[in-house]
């Protein structure tokens, strides 16, 4: 509920500060003294867009700040989900700088427009003759239904199943639109697959198949070479072994008498032991060595197979070979085990949709149930408030799809006098019928449900008499389960309230404000008479006014 409201530098409001019950509150007031502006400065702290014409004086910040009671509304989970600090006692600020800058706040902490709309829902439903279009609609319709009939349980069951319902099938189609790419490519990717398989790709392989071919290729090149160095290294007389040896004998005989020459000597004596070694191994190769013209077949033809595919998948190595035949391996796999997981959403889907049928089947029979009930309902309120022919129809009919609250597409079907047939309500009722109907409604659904804050900004426009006393008693039955604000230019509505405020337009210096003041008894008593007479008011009208205070 609504605890405090305080405004400063708004319109022609340059500062005011109100409190507020529970319970059945009205405001009243001449026209233009400002009841719109109060609405205004609501409809800020609720989130409605702002601009520099908000501002009285257009050097100073706007400040609009409400308080409200929370205990009874269980926003916690809203306060978690949009990461802010819950309090009970929860404040609400709108600031409009001189810039044309808006800032808003939600217990000091900063939050955009659409945060404090989303909050503002649960908090206050402002309610005038021209905004009684939700009425009208399918889906506020059906939420009507849903309080009657208690549905809140298995409407959350339901969403829960739809939810699971929606990302099953939003897998399954992501799924089988995998598979159908991989299907396409199923053939080429089996074709290339198997190409690499057969080669028997190993890594590392390629530069020993190429030095194994450039031996094979050039035997009697290379065997001629190595026979060359065999006979310069080991010719008897001036072979490069025997050289070696006389040089390492001359350096052994002046080898003690300097220790430049003994490490001569030892340099000579290693290069002579490595030089050995070279012309034997040089030897075991030369023996290796032999004409093999199938084995050089076999490899030419293996590094051309290497190289075609090299070629094919434009890459230059095995190992590159090795990991595109591992990605066709892995797509291959895939495209078996996409079956397996299709079947199994498919499985899925199944069951959720069985549930889905099933709870939506009891929802519908729940609306159903609840029709009659809500129509008598309603007939009855409007009878009070001159309507006493008035007659609604509920048609359902079912959605081929699961809709976010079931499957049941509804229309509200409305006749306001005998002999005349039924219609769409938002075609054939007036403006006047759709207030009355609304405020049968809103008196009806505080008894199911808990209700934010309800402002009636002068629904009773054009009512008045009996009519007017019926919807005071409505509305004051009303304030017993919930916060109810009546805007009114009606004394037998006006009279009805537990406070009452009124609006008024006053000069001071060069300016005039907008003020807010709390009647007390005496004071009212002077509104209302006020309101029956005019600005001459007459004994009769006090005695009237008092009557209906009383």
């Amino acid at each position: 509920m609504l605890t405090s409201l305080s405004i400063k530098n708004f319109a022609l409001i340059e500062q005011l500060e109100m409190n507020f019950s529970n319970q059945f509150s009205i405001i009243t007031g001449e026209t233009g003294a400002g009841k719109s502006i109060l609405l205004g400065a609501l409809g800020l702290v609720l989130g409605n867009r702002a601009d520099l014409t908000s501002l009285k004086d257009k050097e100073q910040k706007c400040i609009i700040e409400a308080h409200f009671d929370l205990t009874k509304y269980a926003l916690k989970a809203f306060f978690e989900s949009n990461d802010l600090d819950y309090e009970d006692q929860t404040i609400i600020r709108r600031e409009i700088l001189p810039s044309g800058k808006s800032r808003a706040f939600i217990n000091d902490s900063p939050v955009n427009l659409s945060e404090l709309q989303d909050l503002g829902e649960f908090l206050i439903d402002i309610h005038s003759q021209h905004q009684t279009r939700e009425l009208t609609e399918e889906s506020y319709q059906i939420e009507i239904l849903d309080a009657i009939a208690n549905n809140q349980d298995i409407l959350a069951e339901y969403k829960k199943h739809l939810s699971e319902f929606k990302s099953i099938k939003s897998e399954l189609k992501k799924l089988q639109n995998e598979k159908e790419s991989l299907s396409k490519e199923a053939d080429y990717n089996s074709f290339l697959l198997e190409e690499l398989l057969s080669a028997n790709l190993k890594a590392g392989e390629q530069i020993e198949l190429e030095s194994t071919y450039e031996k094979l290729n050039n035997v009697e090149f290379i065997k001629e070479n190595l026979d060359k160095s065999l006979g310069l290294a080991n010719e008897e007389e001036i072979g490069i072994i025997q050289s070696l040896k006389e040089v390492k004998n001359s350096l052994q005989k002046v080898a003690n008498l300097s220790e430049d020459y003994k490490n001569l000597l030892d340099r000579v004596s290693s290069v002579l032991i490595e030089f050995d070694d070279i012309s034997k191994e040089v030897l075991i190769q030369a023996e290796k060595l032999f004409n093999d013209p199938e084995k050089l077949e076999l490899v030419s033809q293996k590094l051309q197979i290497i190289y075609n595919l090299q070629k094919k998948h434009n890459v230059a190595t095995v190992e590159e070979l090795l990991e595109i035949q591992n990605d066709l391996d892995s797509k291959v796999v895939l495209a078996d085990d996409l079956d397996s997981k299709i079947l199994k959403l498919i499985k899925n889907l199944e069951e959720q949709e069985i549930s889905l049928e099933q709870l939506s089947s009891k929802i519908t029979e729940s609306r159903k149930s609840a029709a009659p009930i809500l129509i008598d309902k309603i007939v009855d309120v409007l009878s009070q408030l001159g309507m006493p022919n008035a007659r609604f129809s509920f048609e359902f009919k079912l959605s081929e799809s699961f809709l976010t609250t079931g499957k049941d597409e509804i229309l509200l079907l409305f006749s306001a006098n005998k002999g005349t047939d039924f219609g769409l309500l938002k075609k054939v009722a007036s403006g006047g019928e759709m207030s009355r109907i609304m405020l049968a409604v809103k008196s009806i659904l505080a008894d199911y449900s808990k209700l934010p804050t309800i402002i009636f900004d002068e629904i009773d426009t054009g009512v008045s008499g009996e009519i007017a006393q019926k919807m005071g008693d409505i509305m004051k039955v009303m304030s017993l389960k919930m916060q109810v604000f009546a805007i009114t230019h009606l004394p037998q509505i006006a009279a009805k309230g537990d406070q009452h405020y009124k609006v008024f337009k006053s000069d001071k210096e060069d300016t005039t404000v907008s003020e807010l003041k709390l009647l007390n008894s005496e004071e009212r008593v002077v509104e209302i008479a006020e309101m029956l007479s005019g600005k001459d008011i007459s004994e009769s009208a006090i005695t009237h006014a008092k009557a209906l205070l009383n």
